[in-house]
C-alpha cells in the first residue's frame, strides 16, 4: 500500500538537524521529493515543521513519516508523544505513524495497542512499524486490526533481507529501506560500476534502482543537490534480471550496520 501511493522515494531527515536540516529539506523538496521521513529520536520534527510552515505546498501535497521511539511505550507518554510531534511539526496529523524499535521485552502487542489507538484519535492516517523481525512482523498482522502498512529496516544489497522479503509478501506489510547504500559500503564493490556504466547512471543509482524493484520503498538522505537529483531520479531505467542476481549475490557479505554494538536493544534480526 505504501509503495503505491508515489511516494517510493522519500528524502530521510537522520542525522540532520537546524539550519542544516532546513537547507536540505528545501533543496530536497524543490527536487521533487514529496515524502519526508523523521522521528522523535531524531530531535529534528521542529526543523522539519519550519519548513512546512514556510513552504508553497499544500499539506496533501507532502506525505510525512514519523516514529515513536521505545522510551514513550507506555500507556501514559505514547499519545502525548505523538501530539508533540504534531505540535513540532506543525500539522494536524501524520501520514504514516510507526513504532521505531521493537520493546525490549519482545512483547510487541502493547506498542501497537497504542499505534492503533493514535490513529483511532486521528492523529495518523496509516501505522506502520520500524526494525521489526519475520516473527515480529506476523505477530502484528495477527493482532492488529488496522492494517499496517510498512516495516522500515535496514536494507541494501550486502544484507541479505530475504526472510523480510518473504514476510512482507506474507502479511501484506511492505517494507522501507534504510542504509540504503550501508552508509557508503557498497561503493567498495566494482559491481555497481559496472552495471552504472551500461545504464549510464551513478552507482548509487544502481542501488536504489535494485531495491525498488524488489517493491521495498527507499529514504535516502543527502546535504547536496546533485546527490539529492540523483537519488530521485531511479524510476528512468530497468535493471536486468541478469543484473538484479548478480547483486543479489553480494547479501552473502553479511554487513548489518545496525548490530548489537551500535543498537544494544536491537532484536534478535530474522527471528522466525
Amino acid at each position: 500500500m505504501y509503495f503505491q501511493t508515489g511516494n517510493e522515494r522519500a528524502f530521510g531527515t537522520f542525522p540532520l538537524k537546524g539550519t542544516e536540516l532546513e537547507t536540505a529539506l528545501e533543496s530536497a523538496l524543490d527536487v521533487g521529493y514529496r515524502a519526508i521521513d523523521t522521528a522523535q529520536m531524531y530531535a529534528n520534527e521542529v526543523d522539519v515543521g519550519k519548513v512546512l510552515a514556510r513552504s508553497d505546498f499544500n499539506r496533501s501535497d507532502v506525505w510525512i513519516t514519523s516514529k515513536v521511539p521505545t522510551s514513550e511505550f507506555s500507556a501514559e507518554a505514547f499519545i502525548p508523544s505523538v501530539e508533540q510531534s504534531l505540535k513540532e511539526l506543525q500539522i494536524s496529523a501524520l501520514d504514516v505513524l510507526l513504532v521505531h524499535w521493537p520493546p525490549g521485552d519482545d512483547d510487541v502487542r502493547p506498542s501497537l495497542d497504542w499505534l492503533q489507538q493514535a490513529q483511532q484519535q486521528g492523529l495518523a492516517q496509516h501505522i506502520g512499524v520500524s526494525n521489526y523481525t519475520p516473527k515480529q512482523m506476523r505477530i502484528a498482522k495477527a493482532h492488529c486490526s488496522s492494517p499496517l502498512v510498512i516495516n522500515q529496516v535496514e536494507f541494501h544489497p550486502l544484507l541479505d533481507q530475504s526472510l523480510l522479503l518473504k514476510t512482507a509478501k506474507e502479511t501484506g506489510i511492505s517494507l522501507a529501506s534504510y542504509c540504503s547504500v550501508a552508509r557508503g559500503k557498497v561503493f567498495e564493490f566494482p559491481l555497481f560500476d559496472d552495471i552504472a556504466k551500461a545504464h549510464d547512471v551513478s552507482a548509487a543509482q544502481v542501488v536504489l534502482r535494485w531495491i525498488l524493484q524488489q517493491g521495498v520503498s527507499i529514504n535516502p538522505m543527502s546535504t547536496k543537490r546533485a546527490n539529492q537529483a540523483a537519488n530521485f531520479d531511479v524510476l528512468g531505467f530497468d535493471l536486468s534480471d541478469a543484473e538484479m542476481v548478480s547483486i543479489r549475490a553480494l547479501t552473502t557479505t553479511g554487513y548489518r550496520i545496525c548490530n548489537e554494538d551500535l543498537v544494544p536493544w536491537a532484536p534478535t534480526w530474522n527471528a522466525q
